[in-house]
């Protein structure tokens, strides 16, 4: 490209600069700096002359070209000459300065034109710069602005110029009126004393180490005065704060002498700032600057401004800080680095000003004081060294503060002070005490984020912050180890730390272990008079406790069993080695759960194991004794924490039970029976556990003190053991009396059995009985337990079967009377599931119960839980659970009463119980009897034991009682109903002599029956019903059936319809040897059948009436047929249900099935008429008969019992009816039907759609589903192949779907199916011929066809259809022809001239130019190419190739996508082994391919990368192919700009000379109508020119593409735009 070009180039992307799209314009920014990057000058010129020739663009479009002048310089500078750059600079100077008035953009980005040069040829700049910079005359605004930056950009260049442009510059400070000239020579001097001082400080490296800082004292002096004392006092805030800023660093260029003596004016002023502006981060940062300059010199003229900048600081760091404001947060950090500073000269004097303030009671001031004092502390160590004590004790009052932010800071004080030696002096405890505090605050369940103007934070933001502090003040500050050791001890035991728990563990664990560490056989804790640590029995019982809820507080459970684990040689020398083995495994049991997983009453056995093992280990009774002493003095520590002091409890009973001192144990429980707080319910319940576990080692002790508890001093005029408590109220001694029963039961419960035996009745049981007349439910409830537990225990004793209870019966009375009590229509307290379990445990004992006594007992029973109300859902579960226990306790009771009586009568007499609730009308009372029934039937026969063969005389009744409930409403009445009559089948088994385990295949029946009533539908339940009846009939034996069938019809009455119907099912089935039903007339009979049905809904009508119609069909089923085919339409369900009556038997039915056949074919599918006489396509209307014969087809085969004759008929019905919905697509009723069809529709009777195409896809899926291939029908509606079937738009590809499910899962009927089709092609209807010829095309896509040898027969079939009239026919015939690939790959190639031949006719079908034959041709093409001969795909390679080629810019997509994939399959079967001619097609296809990628639908772009795949191997280039390969495959995102490089880059490398033949293909595309592919098209002739060698570019017409570029950058798409510009940017290459 001549230089000229380059010009031109440049013109055309600066013409474009004005494009109104930003993006466009960026790229044409961008395209300037790819030139600018290969020729800087040349371009760099362009833009100067464009400007120059263009005075009126608008600033900017100026604006722009400016920037990437900057941008080009700023990457080329070394390569730029003296002369351009000079040019450069007078242009950007002049771009600066010509308008007069403030233009920001425009003129700050020729400033930065003129910075970025400055950094080369700072002295020409400096020269411009200065021109415009004239004594006497106010400057620029731009040129101070980029003296200024100038300056910091090039310090070394710069700093030599800074004297004389400050002499010639500070008489124009006085000549600056506006603020606006004002503030840039503030940034000026401000950027100038930076620049200096960087100078300054790295002499060693500037050009003139002479340099010396009083060179600029003078002149930062007169700057300093005119700033200070004059613009200081403006109104305008910019100013102001553009003095300050300069101010700061001119303070260090100051003489020091004027400095000392500027500083009671300069701060002064500086601090009123603080007042003025509400963002003071400048103010601030430039008075740590005045500081430091004044610190430097050693300033005493500082003292006296001390207090007045202090206060001022003070105020700044009382301002409270959001973390979200970064200018705030900078304010701070310049604030504390001014404390620093004066922290360095005069800590005395900060102290005495800082300290005071935390006696403050603001919160604002107290904060920014320990904040600062924090900074202090860590910041200026070594001057607040010796203030440590002063500092120490000023932090009293603020350890008492409640507010949230104040206990923030002062942790954070603490924190630092940690770090810095200051707990370590006196008064350090305090702090850590504080801390302790701190963790022991209540964490907030959801915390909320403050708001900045909040006054307290989240306390759990305290209490987190406190937690970390701690663990990090214990692990990594070596120092505070002895301070914290053994002091952090002393919080483990007080109550009001013990949210802290899990924190003081841990960091005990630490300090403990790292003492070990130091020294392994010195004890950890020394006391040494030390009175204030806690004893080791203290240390254990607050750890062993608080462990019971060990989730609780993140987890003190395992932290505080890790400290016991540290400390076990301090609570007892040979805890070690036990210790070691037993803590880990609790820990590994706590890793193992959650805390809402956690078996709670798992894991406190554990720990009460943990203890029982400890205690065994230490074998010393003084010890023990001590350990239960402590526990019994932390008792009332527990009050607010009721589950802790229960499990506390526990751990007193199991210490006890460890003491060997007898004296000790009474003395000890006396305390407890004294002490307990009765009222409390987990109180009472812990008190009598204890007792409980101490019985198990000291029986009589603790018997005898529970006695000697009521005969003490304090009750010696009490006349019985509970008659104590006269002088209390009555609830308070019913609390006591409860407690005491409770011990009762748990020192039964628990004690030995051989010694609590004895001992049960003359002490336990007598002191009970006084108190069963009470009426308060907790002393109730307490009765029962207990009761229970010492049943429970003299049963489970050795000797319990032969005790003899004299109390017995009393006891099953009073638990009676305590269940009669219980309200019987809810279930709110455990009592009558304790009083029955109590009862079943009294029932084993001997003597048996009176009849009367135990049959009030089991009244009592049923009516108390089998009338409770089902409760509505509870989230807990807990009442539920509470139903389930309380039922399987009176399972249980039943249970052991019948086990007394293990006879037939036995068993009656249970069931005469339990028959009022198995009738009850409520179904929760039913389900629940039928469930009682079951388990005692299950219950005696488990335990049948029959010597001799022996009648069981009440089957019959009980049969009768249960079977109908197999119909109950409930379906888990019916279940239990069924397992009810199974029993029942097998006790008669027993009674015949069958051994127990014998199995019964017809009894056995029942229970896959049994599994089928849970949700089954009304026919399939009382077919389920007459099953159970079978069986019942097969083993009933025969002097019972009398009886059985007279309680049946007891049960016709029955109020449930269900169970009536049932029983009718059943009386039908037993009576069938016996009944019979002869009719004659048969129209007039099923006219009459269907009247009755209509009259009456009874189900033993409605059986009636299918068995009639069923037996008059056997004898005459032409007559019936065509009787129930005169019935109006659409059909009724009581025509419905005659009709599926006549699928019963498999000979009635074929012959039912041929009939209908018959008719269906007998008229024609439709009428064709208008129903409008201007309408232009005629209106198809079903004929009456055709139309009844497919609802009957339906009826008939949807009946499961049609199935066998639907097998024989199994290709006539599936060709019939797939054609009968062919030719019903679309298809009307007549008008009288489709006033019927709407108001049937609107109506609740069971009328079926009469809708001709949905009623004929009705009758086909009950045809499949009969014929055994319900996986058909489920495939085709998975895949909505039905609904498709039924739309005319969607016919085809439903046929075609039912044909894959067929070839999927009915291949074996295919050979009749496709012989029956094969007659439908002389068919007189196109549709009909279309879905025959769609269905047999389909089949072949299948290998069934191959493998049942249908190919041949198949192919020449269609092979016939070639030339039919209907397009669609021949479009099929196609498809079919191209499944061959799909089904019998094997196959093709022996028929590959004939498949080729037709697909290339196909090609040629029509003269359309998107004629849907040649689609499919296309289609089919690409399939068959990989599978035939080399030989006889070479004859038609290229026709195929030039005839498709049209068709890669279809305006369609399928035609682009076909023709573009067919093209990769031609490519493909090439195999790199491709003809010249073809070769040739590949070169021109492969520019509209890359296109293409980019086309806007996705089938298109999949095909293309396809085709480019196969392309790569012809092309004979390995890098391309690998190329293609890589970025195209299938799935994987395609970066398109990067691919097209790499591209562009391999075919320039292989194929430079078709360059010009891609790039005017690519121009082609400068037209496409996709916008995507026309931007597109200039990315691949970009790429192209950018790789291309420079011998070879001649082949481009570069006047040509640069005024079809320049017609691009008109587009009316952006992305378009955009593109063009791009690639008139890589065009320099031709440079």
């Amino acid at each position: 490209m001549s230089e000229s070009h380059v010009q031109r180039l440049s013109t055309i992307l600066l013409d474009a600069i004005t494009d109104k799209d930003p993006l466009v314009q960026e790229q044409v920014c961008g395209a300037l700096c790819a030139l600018g990057e290969s020729r800087p000058e040349e371009v760099l010129l362009a833009c100067a002359e464009h400007l120059r020739q263009h005075e009126k663009l608008a600033h900017p479009y100026r604006t722009m070209i400016l920037r990437a002048v900057e941008t080009v310089v700023s990457s080329r500078i070394g390569e730029l000459d003296k002369d351009v750059a000079r040019t450069i600079i007078l242009l950007a100077s002049g771009e600066m300065t010509r308008a007069k008035e403030l233009v920001c953009d425009w003129q700050q980005a020729a400033s930065n034109v003129l910075v970025a040069l400055g950094k080369r040829f700072v002295g020409k700049v400096m020269e411009e710069m200065l021109s415009k910079f004239q004594p006497g005359l106010l400057p620029h605004y731009f040129v101070v602005q980029t003296l200024a930056n100038l300056s910091v950009s090039n310090v070394f260049g710069t700093v030599p110029f800074l004297t004389s442009i400050l002499s010639t510059m500070l008489p124009m400070l006085s000549l600056a009126k506006h603020d606006s000239m004002r503030v840039v020579f503030c940034f000026a001097l401000q950027r100038f004393s930076e620049s200096t001082l960087e100078y300054l400080a790295n002499l060693d490296q500037a050009p003139d180490p002479t340099v010396r800082k009083d060179a600029f004292a003078t002149d930062t002096l007169s700057a300093y005065d005119i700033l200070f004392h004059q613009w200081l006092q403006s109104r305008e805030a910019k100013l102001r704060l553009a003095v300050v800023e300069a101010l700061g660093p001119m303070s260090h260029l100051l003489p020091s002498e004027k400095l000392e003596e500027q500083l009671p004016k300069l701060l002064p002023g500086v601090l009123a700032l603080y007042k003025k502006h509400a963002e003071t981060v400048h103010t601030s940062k430039s008075l740590a600057q005045i500081l430091e300059a004044a610190v430097s010199v050693g300033s005493r003229t500082l003292e006296v401004q001390l207090d007045s900048v202090l206060a001022a600081l003070h105020a700044q760091v009382c301002v409270p800080v959001e973390s979200s404001s970064p200018l705030v947060m900078s304010n701070q950090k310049e604030v504390l680095r001014c404390f620093t500073v004066l922290a360095c000269c005069s800590p005395d004097r900060l102290l005495a000003f800082l300290l005071p303030k935390l006696d403050s009671s603001s919160e604002r001031t107290r904060v920014g004081t320990l904040q600062v004092l924090r900074h202090l502390i860590n910041a200026a160590a070594a001057q607040m060294e010796v203030k440590k004590p002063f500092i120490l004790s000023s932090m009293k009052l603020p350890l008492l503060d409640t507010n949230s932010k104040v206990k923030r800071a002062v942790v954070q004080v603490i924190s630092a002070m940690a770090h810095h030696g200051y707990l370590e002096q006196p008064g350090g405890e305090a702090m850590m005490e504080y801390v302790v505090q701190q963790c022991a605050l209540p964490p907030e369940s959801e915390p909320q984020k403050p708001c900045a103007d909040s006054e307290n934070l989240p306390a759990d933001g305290v209490r987190a912050i406190s937690i970390s502090t701690l663990y990090l003040v214990s692990t990594t500050v070596d120092r505070m180890s002895d301070v914290l050791w053994p002091y952090l001890l002393e919080f483990l035991v007080p109550v009001r730390f013990t949210r802290a728990l899990t924190p003081l563990c841990r960091s005990l664990v630490h300090l403990a272990q790292k003492r070990q560490e130091q020294d392994a056989g010195a004890f950890l804790i020394q006391y040494n008079g030390n009175v204030t640590l806690p004893s080791p029995y203290a240390i254990t019982t607050r750890l062993l406790v608080v462990s019971s809820k060990p989730y609780l507080g993140d987890g003190r459970g395992a932290a505080s069993l890790r400290l016991l684990s540290v400390l076990h040689r301090n609570i007892h020398p040979e805890l070690g080695q036990r210790w070691a083995t037993t803590i880990p495994l609790l820990l590994e049991h706590l890793d193992e759960y959650t805390e809402e997983t956690l078996p709670q009453k798992e894991w406190e056995e554990k720990l009460l194991m943990f203890l029982r093992d400890t205690l065994a280990a230490v074998a010393d009774n003084t010890w023990i004794c001590q350990l239960s002493l402590e526990m019994c003095r932390q008792l009332p520590n527990y009050n607010e924490t009721p589950q802790e002091k229960n499990f506390l409890y526990k751990c007193i009973g199991t210490t006890l039970g460890a003491a060997s001192h007898k004296e000790v144990v009474r003395k000890h429980l006396q305390e407890l029976l004294e002490t307990a707080r009765y009222q409390e319910e987990t109180e009472r319940e812990g008190l009598a556990c204890c007792f409980g576990i101490c019985a198990i080692s000291h029986l009589d002790d603790t018997l005898a003190q529970l006695e000697d508890f009521v005969k003490s001093d304090v009750f010696r005029k009490s006349t019985g053991i509970f008659n104590i408590f006269k002088d209390r109220s009555e609830n308070e001694a019913d609390k006591v009396r409860s407690a005491l029963v409770l011990c009762y039961g748990h020192v039964a419960a628990r004690a030995p059995r051989e010694l609590v035996q004895p001992r049960v009745e003359s002490d336990i049981f007598r002191n009970m009985s006084q108190c069963f007349s009470t009426k308060d439910p907790t002393l109730r409830l307490s009765l029962v337990r207990s009761v229970c537990m010492a049943s429970q225990a003299i049963c489970g004793s050795a000797q319990g079967s032969a005790f003899h209870f004299s109390r017995k019966a009393e006891l099953v009375v009073q638990m009676t009377e305590f269940i009669k009590a219980e309200p019987p229509d809810s279930l709110r307290t455990p009592i009558r599931k304790k009083a029955m379990l109590a009862c079943t445990y009294l029932a084993s004992l001997e003597p048996a119960l009176e009849e009367q006594v135990q049959a009030e007992l089991v009244h009592s029973c049923l009516h108390s839980v089998l009338a409770v109300l089902p409760e509505p859902t509870v989230e807990d579960g807990r009442q539920e659970s509470l139903y389930l226990d309380t039922m399987q306790a009176l399972k249980d009771l039943l249970t052991s009463l019948l086990q007394r009586d293990m006879t037939s009568q036995g068993l009656q007499r249970m069931v005469e119980h339990l028959s009022p609730w198995i009738k009850s009308p409520r179904g929760h009372e039913r389900v629940r009897a039928l469930g009682l029934s079951a388990c005692l039937l299950q219950y005696f026969l488990e335990h049948l034991h029959v010597s001799a063969v022996v009648p069981f005389h009440n089957l019959g009744l009980l049969i009768g009682l249960f079977s109908p409930r197999c119909a109950d409403l409930w379906p888990a009445t019916r279940q239990e109903a069924v397992s009810c009559v199974y029993c029942l089948l097998y006790l008669q088994l027993g009674y015949e002599g069958f051994s127990r385990d014998y199995r019964d295949d017809v009894a056995e029946q029942l229970l896959a029956l049994k599994d089928g009533l849970v949700h089954p539908d009304p026919a399939a339940l009382f077919h389920s019903c007459h099953s159970i009846a079978q069986v019942i009939a097969k083993r009933l034996p025969p002097d019972q059936l009398i009886s059985l069938l007279l309680t049946l019809f007891e049960g016709l009455g029955d109020p449930d319809k269900d169970c009536s119907r049932a029983a009718t099912v059943m009386i039908n089935c037993l009576l069938k040897e016996r009944g019979h039903l002869l009719l004659e007339k048969v129209p007039e009979l099923v006219s009459v059948l269907r009247a009755k049905l209509q009259e009456t809904r009874e189900e033993h009508v409605l059986q009636a009436a299918q068995h009639s119609v069923y037996l008059l069909a056997s004898q005459h089923h032409a007559a019936v047929v065509s009787s129930l085919l005169g019935s109006p339409l659409p059909f009724d369900s009581h025509t419905g249900t005659l009709w599926r009556a006549l699928a019963v038997e498999p000979g009635l039915t074929a012959q039912v099935l041929g009939l209908l056949l018959e008719k269906l074919s007998r008229d024609v599918p439709f009428k064709e008429g208008r129903a409008f006489l201007l309408s232009t396509t005629p209106d198809r209307v079903a004929t009456l008969l055709p139309l009844a014969a497919t609802c009957a087809l339906y009826e008939v085969t949807s009946v499961p019992a049609s199935g066998p004759a639907v097998l024989e008929l199994y290709p006539q019905l599936f060709a019939a009816l797939l054609l009968r919905v062919s030719c019903t697509v679309g298809v009307q009723l007549p008008r009288n039907l489709q006033a019927k069809e709407r108001r049937s529709s609107g109506s609740s009777l069971g009328f079926r759609s009469l809708e001709p195409c949905s009623s004929a896809v009705d009758a086909l899926q009950a045809v499949l589903l009969r014929g055994g291939n319900e996986d058909v029908v489920q495939r085709m509606e998975l895949e909505g192949g039905w609904e498709l079937l039924r739309t005319s738009a969607g016919h085809e590809e439903g046929v075609a779907r039912l044909a894959s499910a067929m070839a999927k899962f009915a291949g074996p009927r295919l050979p009749l199916v496709t012989k029956a089709l094969f007659s439908t092609q002389s068919s007189v209807y196109d549709i009909q011929r279309v879905t025959s010829t769609a269905f047999l095309a389909e089949l072949l896509s299948s290998n069934v066809v191959r493998d049942l040898m249908l190919l041949e027969s198949l192919l020449d079939n269609l092979a016939a259809r070639q030339k039919d009239s209907c397009a669609s026919v021949r479009r099929l015939v196609l498809r079919g022809l191209a499944n061959v690939a799909t089904g019998s790959p094997d196959k093709v190639r022996a028929h590959g001239p004939q498949l080729l031949t037709a697909m290339i006719g196909g090609l040629d079908d029509g003269d359309a130019a998107h004629s849907l034959v040649a689609l499919e041709a296309m289609v089919g093409l690409a399939r068959l190419l990989d599978l035939v001969e080399a030989w006889d795909l070479r004859s038609v390679l290229l026709h195929v190739a030039i005839r498709i080629r049209p068709f890669f810019d279809s305006e369609k997509m399928e035609f682009r996508a076909a023709s573009i994939r067919l093209f990769g399959h031609l490519n493909k079967a090439c195999r790199g082994d491709c003809e010249d001619v073809f070769l040739e097609q590949v070169v021109g296809g492969l520019a509209p391919l890359l296109l293409h990628l980019r086309d806007p639908q996705a089938p298109v772009t999949a095909a293309c990368r396809f085709a480019l795949r196969m392309c790569g191997p012809n092309l004979e280039c390995e890098e391309l192919a690998a190329v293609f390969q890589k970025h195209l495959q299938e799935g994987r995102s395609l970066h398109f700009g990067e691919f097209l490089n790499t591209t562009c880059k391999h075919l320039m490398h292989h194929f430079p000379d078709l360059l010009g033949r891609l790039v005017s293909t690519s121009l082609f595309y400068f037209k496409s109508s996709w916008e995507d592919v026309r931007a597109a098209a200039p990315m691949l002739t970009g790429f192209l020119v950018l790789h291309v060698e420079a011998e070879h570019r001649p082949q481009v017409d570069l006047e040509q593409l640069l005024a079809a570029l320049q017609l691009l950058l008109k587009d009316p798409a952006p992305a378009v735009r955009a593109k063009a510009a791009e690639t008139l940017g890589r065009l320099v290459k031709f440079a």
